[in-house]
């Protein structure tokens, strides 16, 4: 999938692809070490020959670390892949500058995102030494990073075009790649921006806050969830997630609009573009589920109908023994019975309690199997080793 995705014969980024990737990664045991190795493996044999291709690998590489879990994420900030990134883009190689910016600008951003998480400090340190060293790294934009957590920060960055600002599509997410959803309307906004006060920035600061927290809790639930198997309550929880998910975009939409601050609008624009992600990603996952579900139900009629069937078998199986009385065995009991007067117990002991034996057994399988047989088996049946074949059968 990687190399189809890769492909230097692709005329832009599969995005569609790339989302099928990660899919693997995250429902997979072994996905995401496949991936880092595919990845690894895909970037190192084209540095220095086909940057087509490290740039689509490099795509891949993004698109993985925003919409995969913790597991991918261990691997990703791993000292030693970091540095196969920097010996990528080494002056031997001699690189081109958007290729070297893409690196530096994925590990800046990495290095900034897990650095409160002690067991991925590698790529924190590669980026420490690297700034150490004298070298510089691209200015961060929020509208093109790949954000994974909610770091405590504030990055300048160059705003949008004022020309895209009247009318926004929230499922249209950066990188230009299209997900269809109707466009909102926003006839009822304001003409034009307005600025903030540091009062109404600091609350709509603290709103962002909370908007981030659902949309990690909603992501990892997502990444650790497995289609179908989820427990009910993980399910219903998933649900009320993408709802508040939902309603809060077109609060940011509406924002996006209002606001006249080049650097909220840019936060604003980076958070819905995450958004379209997880819906997406979201979309993938409920498709799966419906489908497992429904193959589910299907195998349990089938299932239900087949054994149906082995039970209208069985009992038209059992069914000829219950009408005819005149086996030999049963016949002399019964004359035994007949002849011993009162003294037929005492000439006869064992007699008696065959029959009643016989009569408590066919009335214990006749209740014990009501729900499934329409009747039940004689005494013979059950010694008779090739009707209990049959009714097993």
């Amino acid at each position: 999938k990687i190399e189809q995705a890769t492909d230097a014969s692709l005329a832009s980024e599969n995005w569609a692809l790339n989302m099928e990737i990660c899919d693997i990664v995250n429902d997979t045991d072994e996905g995401p070490k496949d991936a880092i190795r595919a990845i690894r493996k895909r970037l190192l044999q084209n540095a220095g020959k086909n940057y087509t291709v490290v740039m689509y690998t490099l795509t891949v590489l993004e698109t993985c670390v925003k919409n995969c879990g913790r597991r991918f994420h261990l691997l990703v900030s791993q000292k030693d892949f970091i540095q196969d990134l920097v010996k990528m883009i080494g002056p031997k190689n001699d690189p081109p500058t958007a290729v070297q910016e893409k690196v530096l600008s994925l590990i800046q951003s990495w290095a900034d995102a897990f650095r409160t998480h002690p067991d991925m400090q590698g790529v924190v340190q590669v980026y420490t030494d690297l700034k150490n060293k004298g070298v510089e790294f691209p200015m961060t934009d929020l509208d093109s990073m790949a954000p994974i957590y909610t770091p405590q920060r504030s990055i300048p960055l160059t705003a949008p075009p004022p020309s895209t600002l009247p009318r926004v599509n929230p499922y249209v997410a950066h990188g230009g790649r299209p997900i269809a959803q109707s466009e909102v309307e926003s006839g009822a906004l304001p003409p034009t921006p307005v600025g903030l006060t540091p009062e109404q920035l600091n609350k709509l600061r603290r709103e962002l806050d909370i908007v981030q927290r659902n949309m990690t809790v909603f992501g990892e639930m997502l990444a650790e969830l497995v289609p179908g198997q989820e427990q009910h309550s993980e399910w219903e929880l998933l649900q009320e997630l993408q709802k508040t998910c939902h309603a809060m975009q077109t609060r940011v939409v509406e924002l996006i609009n209002k606001v006249a601050n080049e650097e909220v609008t840019g936060e604003l624009l980076r958070i819905n573009d995450d958004m379209n992600n997880l819906f997406l990603r979201y979309e993938r996952f409920e498709k799966r589920r419906t489908a497992i579900v429904t193959g589910q139900v299907k195998d349990t009629s089938a299932t239900t109908a087949a054994n149906n069937t082995q039970s209208e078998s069985s009992s038209a199986a059992d069914a000829a023994p219950l009408i005819d009385l005149g086996e030999p065995d049963v016949t002399s009991d019964f004359q035994k019975l007949a002849l011993g007067g009162t003294g037929g117990a005492g000439s006869n002991p064992a007699a008696k309690p065959s029959g009643d034996e016989f009569d408590m057994f066919a009335q214990s399988r006749h209740s014990g199997d009501a729900g499934s047989k329409p009747s039940g088996s004689t005494y013979a049946d059950n010694t008779n080793i090739d009707q209990l074949a049959v009714g097993l059968g």
